[in-house]
């Protein structure tokens, strides 16, 4: 039997610092990963510049962020580029370690990873790395079971208990006004009788208000309102609600013609806002699962028990 055509040939590791068999010097190399660098953040620049095209371009790089497992800006843009399928991507050696592994001949996807270095004087500082990150998609091992989805109302209960700043319910709040962040009294105001999917999103929205009225910041609301609304967006994707409601004509019009770097702050904005409310909502179903009660499944008395207490029932006559 021929193994060879069953087996995948063993290659040596390649030297890093070889290109096609061909040592470089310190400086070819350094340069090499200078310009690998440079290209990368060229096409995160030009991905970010994309995502303000129109309407359509936006709503597709909220969706991927409401997808995707959390990421940094840089490689929510990059990942996007390459893929947007993309839903969890870690490195290698990331998979391994979480016990599961990457399938042979999938090929892995550009991606940042934080890094430190130390400096001449001592003192450490912090860079970043260029390596491959796989998709779950690519990997084999347990299988992965879809979290368990929760009804609109669930969901606004948590944002409630969980809120950042209380919730007040107010009959005063002008006509169209669903909901409004007062920063005066760190309180949000919602008008009550709206249905569910106007609820969770108008609160959403003001959340991530709140959000970005931190101490020296200057906080202003038109300032934040178009990353407010696009928070808002990502939630109620993330959550299964109906999203056809959201328009980012306005949006992409403001900001389509700002430098590639005020737009990735745009939706590093965006970005924060969306995971903090996420992860807040998240805590509050964790605390909820861990609340003691019973679930109908308890374990009655043995057969054998209660025919004994029969038969000394019957002997004793």
């Amino acid at each position: 039997m021929d193994l060879s055509k069953m087996m995948k040939k063993q290659e040596p590791a390649q030297n890093e610092s070889q290109v096609d068999g061909q040592r470089l010097s310190k400086e070819e190399y350094a340069a090499m990963k200078k310009a690998e660098r440079e290209d990368l953040w060229a096409r995160v620049d030009a991905q970010a510049q994309a995502v303000f095209q129109d309407d359509a371009a936006m709503k597709g790089f909220l969706d991927f962020m409401a997808r995707c497992t959390p990421q940094s800006t840089r490689n929510l843009l990059i990942l996007y580029e390459q893929n947007p399928e993309i839903t969890h991507p870690r490195t290698f050696d990331m998979w391994a370690e979480a016990g599961r592994s990457v399938r042979n001949g999938e090929s892995g996807y550009a991606f940042f990873t934080e890094s430190k270095y130390e400096r001449e004087d001592g003192t450490t500082g912090r860079g970043y790395d260029i390596v491959k990150a796989f998709d779950i998609s690519q990997t084999r091992g347990p299988q992965v079971y879809p979290a368990q989805p929760h009804l609109p109302d669930e969901v606004i209960a948590a944002m409630i208990e969980n809120s950042p700043v209380p919730l007040a319910l107010s009959e005063q709040l002008p006509k169209g006004v669903q909901a409004q962040y007062v920063p005066a009294r760190k309180t949000i105001y919602v008008r009550n009788g709206m249905d569910e999917t106007a609820t969770l999103c108008a609160i959403a929205r003001e959340q991530a208000h709140a959000s970005y009225d931190v101490a020296g910041s200057g906080y202003r609301r038109q300032a934040y309102a178009a990353q407010s609304y696009c928070a808002a967006y990502v939630v109620a994707q993330k959550f299964g609600l109906d999203t056809s409601g959201f328009k980012f004509d306005k949006v992409c019009q403001a900001w389509a013609g700002k430098e590639p770097q005020e737009q990735r702050t745009f939706l590093s904005d965006v970005k924060r806002a969306a995971y903090s409310i996420n992860r807040e909502v998240q805590r509050s179903f964790r605390d909820m699962d861990q609340v003691i009660q019973p679930d109908g499944f308890e374990v009655g008395k043995p057969a054998q028990a209660k025919s004994e207490k029969i038969e000394k029932a019957q002997g004793s006559r």
